[in-house]
């Protein structure tokens, strides 16, 4: 057992100066005034310069690694459990990206076993950027139905130069197929979108659904700041659907995205529903640089701790309360993808908990209740750090 004694509760929203029991991976009791069962052995922790939080929730990671539009040489890593770390982050959500020719599901399926394994909750997305998708069983419904760690389908390109431009019958199918897979295993299904830049980026999944039975919560498009034409339909958009900002790419693309701490503070001045909203970090994605001629200059490596980073310029330079920073990386995330005991403070709930010191720093982590950073420093660092 872990008993944190009179930390600032935020579960994302604020509780006050709260006691937190950890038992069984679990959060046991909130409360004033906690104590240990007798008998029992119990670690207390003193919180009166902490913040609690939920551990962060990442859904859009290429866990497996991604890249290649500049060849072979520009394949980027896997995912190390101390990236993962570093950003406060105990869930995961794996995806392929643009490259579901050379890559494989089958690899992303397994790194997402490997962080299991290390200690984290992670999950995939099947299919990549390309309609028909590369799927693990042969159907995308048989694989979220049937594959623990599969939810839904992603990331599929829409509006972009290397999409597959897929029609509006294809979409609709796909994400009749995800919405049954989703049915049949107690999953999202959801369908995450790859956004570009081309004009109305949103229109196929309008168009989708006004022409199906289907409803906007089939769909999380994500990189909806990536551009201020982008970001002014997101904007629109959110009002209906689900946005994903991108949080990884804005230190290499400063002339064109919008920083995602600032694209939160417009959403809620425009009075977007905060709970359609989440911010992810395309860790491990690539971001190539190209110039006129289409020759690469530069390249750039996403890394997962972009939304704890976010998250604290939120509340700095935004001066966003940090129970409305949070959701869009706790909360919001797991009603989305129906993660049912992640993303919040409360008793029941998996005991992921990230503390925070008074210069926001990260002073200790838990997964499943166990330790992973304690006293600010890695506890289980990875088998490859």
């Amino acid at each position: 057992m872990i008993l944190f004694k009179g930390c600032r509760v935020y579960a994302p929203e604020f509780l006050g100066r709260k006691d937190v029991l950890v038992a069984g991976g679990t959060i046991a009791a909130l409360g004033g005034r906690l104590q240990p069962a007798p008998g029992c052995k119990t670690e207390t922790v003193d919180g009166r310069e902490l913040r609690l939080l939920p551990g962060l929730i990442d859904c859009h990671v290429h866990i497996a690694g991604a890249g290649g539009e500049g060849g072979p040489a520009t394949r980027t890593p896997e995912i190390r459990l101390s990236d993962l770390l570093e950003g406060g982050i105990t869930t995961v959500i794996g995806c392929l990206g643009t490259d579901g020719l050379t890559r494989s599901l089958a690899a992303v399926l397994m790194k997402a076993k490997g962080l299991r394994q290390e200690g984290l909750s992670a999950w995939i997305y099947t299919g990549s950027y390309q309609v028909p998708p590369p799927t693990l069983l042969g159907d995308v419904g048989k694989d979220i139905a049937l594959i623990d760690e599969v939810i839904g389908v992603g990331e599929i390109a829409i509006a972009d130069h290397r999409s597959s431009n897929p029609s509006q019958d294809e979409i609709i199918r796909l994400a009749k197929q995800a919405r049954v897979g989703g049915m049949l295993g107690n999953k999202a299904g959801i369908v995450n979108i790859h956004l570009g830049d081309a004009p109305d980026p949103f229109g196929l999944l309008y168009g989708a659904v006004a022409n199906s039975e289907l409803r906007f919560s089939q769909f999380l498009p994500t990189h909806c700041n990536r551009t201020r034409a982008v970001f002014a339909a997101a904007k629109k958009y959110a009002r209906k659907g689900y946005i994903d900002l991108t949080a990884s790419s804005f230190p290499f693309y400063t002339h064109e995205e919008i920083k995602p701490s600032a694209a939160l503070r417009e959403l809620l001045r425009a009075r977007v529903p905060l709970e359609h909203v989440t911010v992810s970090s395309d860790g491990g994605g690539s971001f190539p640089d190209f110039d006129e001629q289409g020759n690469l200059r530069r390249l750039a490596v996403g890394r997962p701790k972009a939304i704890f980073s976010e998250l604290i310029d939120a509340v700095r330079q935004e001066r966003i309360p940090l129970e409305k920073a949070l959701p869009p990386v706790t909360s919001n995330v797991a009603a989305i993808l129906k993660l049912p005991r992640k993303g919040r403070i409360a008793v029941g709930m998996d005991a992921d908990l990230l503390a925070l010191d008074d210069r926001d720093r990260i002073h200790g982590l838990l997964a499943g209740g166990r330790w992973l950073i304690r006293d600010g420093k890695a506890v289980l660092p990875g088998t490859f750090a």
